[in-house]
This record gives structure tokens, C-alpha cells and sequence, in this order.
């Protein structure tokens, strides 16, 4: 029991965000804040809407990619051409009637289209503007679209990622979107509490190159505390040894020795108390400066035993290690199904659809329901409804 009584409303009910906004790092932002209960309004071109609709196979239907469902539940779709004057004063009508505006359009076209944060703000006072651009709103690439995998490549990412031998690679997933968009999020949730203070709007400059450079933490910081670059160490780590990839006799798995206490139950777990008792290895400090003559006798222990050999003696140790796991173990892993990473909603026609989940686990407030990413222009009707009503301008959710 919880010493107060739950919400009946998920934490950022009341809350209208317009998401002028396309691909992914926008867009991802405004799902987590639709998942936190926000009312989010998806402003898409006629005809095309958001590229990523057409980003497939797969596809849901003729309209919705894998990779759109991916960054767009819970949300509403109005189809608005900017390019003409009654849409504008349509997409100006809405910002007037809410308070987040998220966009990524280019530096020349929101000049074009009057949509400058210093001069929306003089129209929208109390409106909360969260710019996403490659590079930022100054400086001399301000006016450079900005793309993961060359964002990847220029922030840095790609010369500490892969093999020490070979070319640089790039990370899995769009991580310099996501990144961005989890900066975005908390900037303007951040922006939204200090307006309930002020009473006024804010402008965010977010770049995918600054939240990439950023989110590199302790490698990055590296280069500035001993201004040397870092080279690539393929599944190993640059300040803590052994933790990295090894082959066991039937397969791969991931050895994570986070301290001195670990290794010394590591040595103890593959019966390797020399090692172990070997004073050149006693510290992490060590380790990582005897990395070349240490980790061939770790991967030569490795070698000898299965995987799941290991799993049993290094669990039993309590060592850190994981196995590497494809998405059809990951998804039917019991403890992913426990945290609802899956979601399941339903389309018109009542057939169920999975999702992918969110990590939100809250108490004292429930999350908002999730609904399926909608068809392109789903909403319009709605949002005609929304600019009919004159009640609705000026909004204060705070309650001031």
C-alpha cells in the first residue's frame, strides 16, 4: 500500500505536443512523452508524411514500416502542407493551443516558414520549443543536415568501434537519434517544470553531434585527461580488464570483471588460483597495462569448457557474464516478458499487433495506454474540431 492515494492520470496528462518532427530523433522524443501521458499531434506532408512510413520491409501495412511503428505510438497524425498560407495559420492556430513544440526542419526553411524559436516565442509566449538538427542552430555547420551514420563517423563513435585491425564501424542502431532524443526529453520536461516558476516559454538547441560527442562519457574524457586518442579494442574496454568477448568450446560469451574482488572469483571459478595469486595482475590498474600478456591466458581458460559450463560456475561465483543473444531469445527471455518489453494493441479491426516496448515503471501514476501509431492524416478531423474551439488558446497546465 502506498501512503497516498494513486493518480488517476499519467504524470504528463494535460500536456499538448506538436511534433513537427520526422525520421527518428523527434519523433522518438515525442514517444516517450506520449508514453508519460502527453497528448502528442503529429504534423506530417500530405501525401508522403514522415519517409520512415515507407523504410521497409517490413511493413504493418501500406502506411507503417516496422520502422515507423518503432517511434510513433501513442500518437495522433494531421497532414498540414506549410508550404501554404491556411496551413500555416492552421499549424500557427495549434501551437496556440499547446505547449511543446518538437521540429527538425532545415535552418533555411524555418526562416522561410517564420518559424525562428526567438520569433515563434514572441507569438507563443508560454510555448516550449525543442530545435533537433545535426548540428545545431549556430555555428559554421548549422546549415548541414545531419544523418546517424555520418553523425557516427564525425563525433568520434566509429574510431573506438570495432576490431583493432580493419575499418572503424559503426553502432548496430541509430544510437546518435536516440541519444539525442533522450537529451531532448529531459531538456524539455526540465523546461516544462521551470516554466510552472516563470511563466514563460524556452528555445532548446539540441544537435545530434554534441549528444553523441556527450554521451561517449569516459572514453571521450579520456582523450581530454591524457590527450591520447583512444584506439579501438573491438569487444574489449578501454579502462577495465578482462571484460570482453571470449570463445568457449562451443560458443561466445561476454566476461565482465568489473573490480579486484571479481577477478580474484573469477581466477577461483576456472581453477586458476596462480593466475589469481599473480602479482602482476592484482589490480585493475595492472590488468589494463598487462592487457597484451594477460588476456591470451584468460581466453585459453575459456577455451576449455562450454558455454554453458560457464554460466553455471560463474553464476555460482557470482561473476558478471552474459551470453550473446539473438532478438528471438531476447523476446522469449521470461525476464523481458515480465517487464513488458512486448506490447500489444489493436488495430481498427480488433486483430492484435506487438510493439516494442517502453522501460517506464511507475508508482503512484499509471502510464498511458498505448495506442497504435496511426495511418498518415488519421487525426485531421480532429484537429479541426481542436482550432474550432476558441477556448483553448493561452494554455497554462500548471494551473497559474
Amino acid at each position: 500500500m502506498l501512503p497516498f492515494p494513486i493518480d488517476p492520470v499519467p504524470p504528463l496528462a494535460g500536456l499538448r505536443v506538436v511534433e513537427a518532427a520526422r525520421v527518428l530523433a523527434g519523433p522518438f522524443c515525442g514517444q516517450i512523452l506520449a508514453d508519460l501521458g502527453a497528448e502528442v499531434i503529429k504534423v506530417e506532408r500530405p501525401g508522403s508524411g514522415d519517409e520512415t512510413r515507407d523504410w521497409g520491409p517490413p511493413f504493418l501495412d501500406a502506411q507503417r514500416s516496422a520502422y515507423f511503428l518503432s517511434c510513433n505510438r501513442g500518437k495522433k497524425s494531421v497532414t498540414l502542407d506549410l508550404s501554404q498560407p491556411a496551413d500555416r495559420q492552421a499549424l500557427e492556430a495549434l501551437l496556440a493551443r499547446s505547449d511543446i513544440l518538437i521540429e527538425n526542419f532545415r535552418t533555411d526553411s524555418l526562416a522561410k516558414l517564420d518559424l525562428e524559436a526567438p520569433r515563434l516565442l514572441q507569438r507563443h509566449p508560454r510555448l516550449i520549443i525543442c530545435s533537433i538538427s545535426g548540428f545545431g542552430r549556430t555555428g559554421p555547420l548549422q546549415d548541414v543536415p545531419g544523418y546517424d551514420f555520418a553523425i557516427q563517423a564525425l563525433c568520434g563513435l566509429m574510431s573506438i568501434t570495432g576490431p583493432p585491425e580493419g575499418p572503424p564501424y559503426k553502432v548496430g542502431v541509430a544510437v546518435t537519434d536516440v541519444w539525442t532524443a533522450l537529451y531532448a526529453s529531459t531538456a524539455i520536461l526540465a523546461c516544462v517544470h521551470a516554466r510552472a516558476r516563470s511563466g514563460h516559454g524556452y528555445a532548446i538547441d539540441l544537435a545530434l553531434h554534441d549528444c553523441a560527442l556527450a554521451a561517449q562519457v569516459n572514453v571521450a574524457q579520456s582523450y581530454l585527461t591524457s590527450g591520447q586518442v583512444p584506439p579501438r579494442v573491438g569487444n574489449a574496454h578501454l579502462h577495465i580488464v578482462p571484460y570482453q568477448l571470449f570463445a568457449t568450446a562451443d560458443g561466445y560469451l561476454v566476461l565482465a570483471v568489473g573490480n579486484d574482488s571479481q577477478w580474484q572469483a573469477f581466477c577461483r571459478a576456472a581453477q586458476a588460483e596462480t593466475l589469481g595469486r599473480d602479482p602482476r595482475y592484482r589490480t585493475n590498474h595492472q590488468r589494463v597495462e598487462r592487457r597484451e600478456e594477460l588476456i591470451p591466458q584468460v581466453a585459453a581458460l575459456l577455451r576449455q569448457y562450454s558455454t554453458q559450463h560457464w554460466q553455471e560456475v560463474l553464476t555460482a561465483a557470482g561473476v558478471p557474464h552474459a551470453v550473446v543473444r539473438d532478438y528471438a531469445a531476447v523476446f522469449a527471455d521470461p525476464q523481458t516478458q515480465h517487464r513488458r518489453m512486448t506490447l500489444t494493441v489493436t488495430d481498427p479491426q480488433g486483430q492484435p499487433i506487438k510493439l516494442l516496448g517502453h522501460p517506464f515503471h511507475l508508482l503512484g501514476a499509471p502510464l498511458a495506454t498505448p495506442t497504435l501509431p496511426p495511418r498518415l492524416g488519421e487525426h485531421n478531423a480532429d484537429l479541426t474540431a481542436l482550432l474550432q474551439d476558441s477556448t483553448l488558446t493561452n494554455r497554462s497546465p500548471e494551473g497559474e
